[in-house]
């Protein structure tokens, strides 16, 4: 048995590019960073970013054009595919591409106002739903596990 997945949680390089092919389907093309932290043998912390290329399909093109820009956070599901073109100097090129069977929105940016930065000192208060969320008093005996 083969398996090729590839699982992806970074931020958008760039806005999607959304482009109509010939045949009519939708394919929306992006950048995706992912940053490893780790320490090397002198004990100083370091950075490598890889950026992956992620191509999508159809309906989710759509979508990932529409909602999709750069720096917000993504998680893309997909299999790795090499492409091969000759390009105009008759140079023989390849693009290693993840093409995507799934995404999900990673969460958005603080809104209009919001601070940019939390501090870490303070503790957050948890928010409580207002009283108009709940209309009944839910029984426990109710629950049905």
């Amino acid at each position: 048995m083969y398996v090729n997945k590839v699982f992806l949680y970074g931020n958008l390089g760039r806005d999607p590019e959304l482009r109509v092919l010939p045949s009519g389907s939708k394919v929306a093309t992006f950048a995706i960073a992912t940053t490893r932290v780790y320490t090397d043998k002198d004990g100083k912390k370091q950075e490598q970013t890889d950026w992956h290329n992620i191509v999508l399909f159809g309906r989710q093109a759509e979508v990932a054009e529409q909602y999709l820009k750069k720096g917000r956070p993504v998680f893309v599901e997909g299999r790795l595919q090499t492409r091969s073109w000759e390009d105009k100097d008759g140079q023989k090129r390849y693009r290693t591409e993840i093409v995507v069977d799934r995404f999900q929105f990673g969460p958005s940016a603080a809104p209009t106002g919001a601070p940019e930065e939390v501090q870490g000192d303070k503790e957050a208060e948890p928010a409580t739903p207002a009283e108009e969320d709940y209309p009944e008093e839910i029984n426990p005996d109710d629950i049905p596990f």
